[in-house]
Protein backbone atom coordinates (compact mmCIF):
# COMPACT_ATOMS: atom_id res chain seq x y z
CA UNK A 1 0.00 0.00 0.00
CA UNK A 2 1.28 3.45 -0.82
CA UNK A 3 1.33 6.30 2.18
CA UNK A 4 0.03 3.70 4.53
CA UNK A 5 0.53 5.51 7.54
CA UNK A 6 -1.63 8.48 6.48
CA UNK A 7 -3.96 5.85 4.89
CA UNK A 8 -4.35 4.38 8.64
CA UNK A 9 -4.75 7.59 10.15
CA UNK A 10 -7.59 8.85 7.65
CA UNK A 11 -9.47 5.43 7.92
CA UNK A 12 -9.13 5.72 11.68
CA UNK A 13 -11.67 8.95 11.42
CA UNK A 14 -14.24 7.65 9.02
CA UNK A 15 -17.61 6.30 11.00
CA UNK A 16 -17.67 2.53 11.26
CA UNK A 17 -20.66 2.44 13.04
CA UNK A 18 -22.52 3.53 9.83
CA UNK A 19 -20.36 1.78 7.95
CA UNK A 20 -21.96 -1.85 10.10
CA UNK A 21 -25.25 -0.75 10.17
CA UNK A 22 -24.94 -0.30 6.44
CA UNK A 23 -23.43 -3.60 5.86
CA UNK A 24 -26.29 -5.43 7.67
CA UNK A 25 -28.36 -3.79 5.45
CA UNK A 26 -27.03 -5.17 2.57
CA UNK A 27 -26.89 -8.42 3.70
CA UNK A 28 -29.96 -8.69 4.71
CA UNK A 29 -31.46 -6.86 1.17
CA UNK A 30 -29.44 -10.21 -0.45
CA UNK A 31 -31.34 -12.55 1.67
CA UNK A 32 -34.55 -11.06 0.92
CA UNK A 33 -33.82 -10.61 -3.27
CA UNK A 34 -32.80 -14.44 -2.85
CA UNK A 35 -36.37 -15.31 -1.52
CA UNK A 36 -38.02 -12.93 -4.03
CA UNK A 37 -36.50 -15.40 -6.64
CA UNK A 38 -37.61 -18.73 -5.08
CA UNK A 39 -41.38 -17.10 -4.83
CA UNK A 40 -41.03 -16.22 -8.33
CA UNK A 41 -40.55 -19.91 -8.89
CA UNK A 42 -43.29 -21.00 -6.80
CA UNK A 43 -45.53 -18.60 -8.53
CA UNK A 44 -46.25 -16.66 -5.18
CA UNK A 45 -46.94 -13.45 -6.70
CA UNK A 46 -47.36 -11.74 -3.39
CA UNK A 47 -44.22 -12.79 -1.62
CA UNK A 48 -42.16 -11.76 -4.79
CA UNK A 49 -43.57 -8.26 -4.66
CA UNK A 50 -43.17 -8.50 -1.13
CA UNK A 51 -39.78 -9.71 -0.87
CA UNK A 52 -38.74 -6.98 -3.73
CA UNK A 53 -40.32 -4.18 -2.02
CA UNK A 54 -38.42 -5.11 1.20
CA UNK A 55 -35.26 -5.09 -0.49
CA UNK A 56 -35.54 -2.08 -2.21
CA UNK A 57 -36.77 -0.67 1.34
CA UNK A 58 -33.37 -2.11 2.73
CA UNK A 59 -31.76 -0.23 -0.28
CA UNK A 60 -33.01 3.12 0.48
CA UNK A 61 -32.01 2.51 3.97
CA UNK A 62 -28.56 2.11 2.88
CA UNK A 63 -28.48 5.17 1.22
CA UNK A 64 -29.82 7.20 4.09
CA UNK A 65 -27.58 6.02 6.25
CA UNK A 66 -24.94 6.79 3.75
CA UNK A 67 -26.99 10.47 3.39
CA UNK A 68 -26.43 10.98 7.36
CA UNK A 69 -22.79 9.73 6.91
CA UNK A 70 -21.75 12.22 4.47
CA UNK A 71 -23.57 14.74 6.33
CA UNK A 72 -21.72 14.19 9.45
CA UNK A 73 -18.23 13.99 7.18
CA UNK A 74 -18.83 17.31 5.97
CA UNK A 75 -19.92 19.10 9.63
CA UNK A 76 -16.54 17.43 10.34
CA UNK A 77 -15.13 19.22 7.30
CA UNK A 78 -13.49 15.99 6.60
CA UNK A 79 -13.15 16.06 2.91
CA UNK A 80 -10.66 16.71 0.69
CA UNK A 81 -9.83 20.60 -0.25
CA UNK A 82 -10.54 23.46 1.53
CA UNK A 83 -12.65 22.37 4.11
CA UNK A 84 -9.40 19.94 5.22
CA UNK A 85 -6.83 22.42 5.06
CA UNK A 86 -8.85 25.27 6.67
CA UNK A 87 -9.74 23.53 9.47
CA UNK A 88 -5.67 21.99 10.06
CA UNK A 89 -4.33 25.13 9.45
CA UNK A 90 -6.38 26.34 12.26
CA UNK A 91 -5.16 23.56 14.69
CA UNK A 92 -1.59 24.39 13.87
CA UNK A 93 -1.99 27.77 14.68
CA UNK A 94 -3.94 26.42 17.86
CA UNK A 95 -0.80 24.46 19.12
CA UNK A 96 1.95 26.32 17.66
CA UNK A 97 2.70 28.80 20.70
CA UNK A 98 1.56 25.88 22.97
CA UNK A 99 4.40 23.75 24.99
CA UNK A 100 4.21 19.91 24.25
CA UNK A 101 2.71 18.87 27.09
CA UNK A 102 -0.07 21.70 26.60
CA UNK A 103 -0.43 20.93 23.07
CA UNK A 104 -1.26 17.16 23.93
CA UNK A 105 -2.72 18.34 26.94
CA UNK A 106 -5.44 20.81 24.88
CA UNK A 107 -6.17 17.82 22.26
CA UNK A 108 -7.34 15.39 24.83
CA UNK A 109 -9.40 17.86 26.43
CA UNK A 110 -10.31 19.01 22.92
CA UNK A 111 -11.61 15.14 21.97
CA UNK A 112 -13.78 14.76 25.50
CA UNK A 113 -15.39 18.34 24.12
CA UNK A 114 -18.92 17.12 22.37
CA UNK A 115 -18.60 20.44 20.57
CA UNK A 116 -15.05 20.46 19.74
CA UNK A 117 -12.86 24.24 19.39
CA UNK A 118 -11.32 22.31 16.63
CA UNK A 119 -12.34 19.20 14.65
CA UNK A 120 -10.66 15.91 16.46
CA UNK A 121 -9.11 14.69 13.56
CA UNK A 122 -7.38 18.33 13.19
CA UNK A 123 -6.02 18.59 16.13
CA UNK A 124 -4.77 14.77 16.32
CA UNK A 125 -3.14 15.32 13.05
CA UNK A 126 -1.47 18.69 14.19
CA UNK A 127 -0.40 17.42 17.49
CA UNK A 128 1.35 13.91 15.36
CA UNK A 129 3.26 16.08 13.17
CA UNK A 130 4.14 18.37 15.74
CA UNK A 131 5.31 15.48 17.97
CA UNK A 132 6.79 13.56 14.42
CA UNK A 133 8.65 15.98 12.49
CA UNK A 134 10.89 14.60 9.49
CA UNK A 135 10.49 10.78 9.21
CA UNK A 136 7.02 10.44 11.80
CA UNK A 137 5.30 13.61 10.49
CA UNK A 138 2.41 12.35 8.62
CA UNK A 139 1.58 14.39 5.14
CA UNK A 140 -1.92 15.62 4.45
CA UNK A 141 -1.85 15.92 1.39
CA UNK A 142 -1.72 11.98 1.34
CA UNK A 143 -4.65 11.88 4.28
CA UNK A 144 -6.50 13.92 1.61
CA UNK A 145 -5.86 11.13 -0.99
CA UNK A 146 -7.42 8.71 0.78
CA UNK A 147 -10.83 10.41 1.43
CA UNK A 148 -10.83 11.34 -2.23
CA UNK A 149 -10.76 7.97 -2.78
CA UNK A 150 -13.16 7.14 -0.17
CA UNK A 151 -15.71 9.60 -1.52
CA UNK A 152 -15.17 8.56 -4.92
CA UNK A 153 -15.54 4.70 -4.73
CA UNK A 154 -18.24 5.21 -2.01
CA UNK A 155 -20.12 7.51 -4.30
CA UNK A 156 -19.84 5.55 -7.56
CA UNK A 157 -20.88 2.53 -5.40
CA UNK A 158 -23.84 5.01 -4.15
CA UNK A 159 -25.44 5.51 -8.04
CA UNK A 160 -25.00 1.58 -8.43
CA UNK A 161 -27.51 1.24 -5.29
CA UNK A 162 -29.68 4.06 -6.85
CA UNK A 163 -29.97 1.89 -10.25
CA UNK A 164 -30.44 -1.20 -8.39
CA UNK A 165 -33.47 0.13 -6.66
CA UNK A 166 -34.94 1.48 -9.72
CA UNK A 167 -34.42 -1.85 -11.38
CA UNK A 168 -35.71 -3.97 -8.24
CA UNK A 169 -39.16 -1.69 -8.27
CA UNK A 170 -39.59 -2.24 -11.59
CA UNK A 171 -39.70 -6.36 -11.53
CA UNK A 172 -41.61 -5.42 -8.40
CA UNK A 173 -44.25 -3.48 -11.04
CA UNK A 174 -44.00 -6.26 -13.24
CA UNK A 175 -44.86 -8.97 -10.70
CA UNK A 176 -47.87 -6.93 -9.39
CA UNK A 177 -49.05 -6.78 -13.25
CA UNK A 178 -48.50 -10.41 -13.27
CA UNK A 179 -46.13 -10.70 -16.41
CA UNK A 180 -43.46 -12.63 -14.05
CA UNK A 181 -44.87 -16.22 -14.11
CA UNK A 182 -43.11 -19.23 -12.68
CA UNK A 183 -41.52 -20.27 -16.01
CA UNK A 184 -40.17 -16.66 -16.19
CA UNK A 185 -38.73 -15.82 -13.10
CA UNK A 186 -35.62 -15.39 -14.76
CA UNK A 187 -35.96 -11.59 -14.99
CA UNK A 188 -36.06 -11.90 -10.83
CA UNK A 189 -32.87 -13.55 -11.24
CA UNK A 190 -30.98 -11.16 -13.53
CA UNK A 191 -31.77 -8.14 -11.38
CA UNK A 192 -30.92 -9.87 -8.13
CA UNK A 193 -27.45 -11.48 -10.20
CA UNK A 194 -26.79 -6.97 -10.32
CA UNK A 195 -27.88 -6.69 -6.80
CA UNK A 196 -25.85 -9.48 -5.38
CA UNK A 197 -22.88 -7.98 -7.36
CA UNK A 198 -23.53 -4.40 -6.06
CA UNK A 199 -23.78 -5.79 -2.10
CA UNK A 200 -20.18 -7.44 -3.02
CA UNK A 201 -18.11 -4.36 -4.00
CA UNK A 202 -19.76 -3.07 -0.86
CA UNK A 203 -18.14 -6.15 0.97
CA UNK A 204 -14.80 -5.43 -0.71
CA UNK A 205 -15.37 -1.46 0.18
CA UNK A 206 -16.09 -1.71 3.81
CA UNK A 207 -12.50 -3.23 4.74
CA UNK A 208 -10.98 -1.59 2.22
CA UNK A 209 -11.95 1.80 3.36
CA UNK A 210 -13.02 1.87 7.40
CA UNK A 211 -10.88 -1.28 8.42
CA UNK A 212 -7.49 0.08 7.49
CA UNK A 213 -7.25 2.15 10.21
CA UNK A 214 -8.88 -0.10 12.93
CA UNK A 215 -5.93 -0.80 15.19
CA UNK A 216 -4.75 3.12 15.18
CA UNK A 217 -4.71 4.93 18.75
CA UNK A 218 -5.39 8.17 19.42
Amino acid sequence: MYYPAEFVFASSYLNRTFATVNTMLLITSSLTITLAIRSAKLGDRAAVIRNLLITAALASAFMVVKGFEYNNDFEERYVAGAPFRVEYDKAVTKLAPLSDADAAKFVKDNHANKHPEIQHWAAQLALHNREGVGHGALDPGKVQLFLCFYYIMTGIHGIHIIIGIGCILWVAWEAWRGTVPPENYSTVEVVSLYWHLVDAIWLFLMPLLYLAGAGAHH
